[in-house]
């Protein structure tokens, strides 16, 4: 985009900002559900929260039976790509976990069993849950969301997604969102 372009672009918000149509209000203290918490870092996680999205947290939710659940695509760089459903109890604790792998080039077979483990959940409703962490091993390798306590005196407990660390969860646990 030029810059004259950009100034177009611009000039619709300016316009409504003058006119009034818009208004923008300062989060006050206690606003943001994800502000840091003092004393939150020092304690491991007893649950961490995750809010659906449109990324890693797709499908997350509860089933019919009030089961909560989280279906993920874990993955090992350059080695094997997983379909993992976990299941947890109503109260968030670890039940199950249901793990496929698939190497490189399987992408098809991926699928499907994403498309089956999802169906055979039933009916459900995606929304926020509340769990614990956990690990268990498959296929040689630990899966699950695993909280690592803090490496530096300035450093925080770190909940991550593994294999493949691709969802980073930090203090407040009750925040549902996540790093990449």
């Amino acid at each position: 985009m030029t810059p004259r372009w950009r100034r177009l672009a611009v000039f619709p918000l300016v316009a409504a900002l003058l006119a009034g149509c818009v208004r923008f209000v300062p989060l006050q203290v206690g606003d943001d559900p994800c502000a840091e918490r003092e004393g939150a870092e020092a304690t491991a996680p007893e649950r961490i929260a995750i809010e659906p999205d449109e990324f890693q947290a797709r499908h997350v939710g509860h089933t019919a039976d009030g089961r909560q659940f989280f279906l993920t695509t874990p993955f090992e760089p350059g080695a094997r790509e997983f379909v993992a459903l976990y299941l947890f109890r109503a109260d968030g604790s670890f039940a199950e976990a249901r793990i496929d792998a698939f190497t490189d080039g399987e992408q098809a077979a991926a699928d499907r069993a994403h498309r089956d483990r999802l169906r055979e959940l039933g009916e459900v409703t995606h929304d926020r849950i509340s769990v614990a962490p956990f690990s268990v091993e498959r296929f040689g390798t630990t899966f699950g969301l695993i909280s690592a306590p803090p490496e530096t005196e300035d450093d925080v407990w770190w909940v991550t997604a593994e294999p493949g660390d691709y969802m980073a969860f930090s203090p407040p646990w009750d925040c549902g969102i996540y790093d990449t």
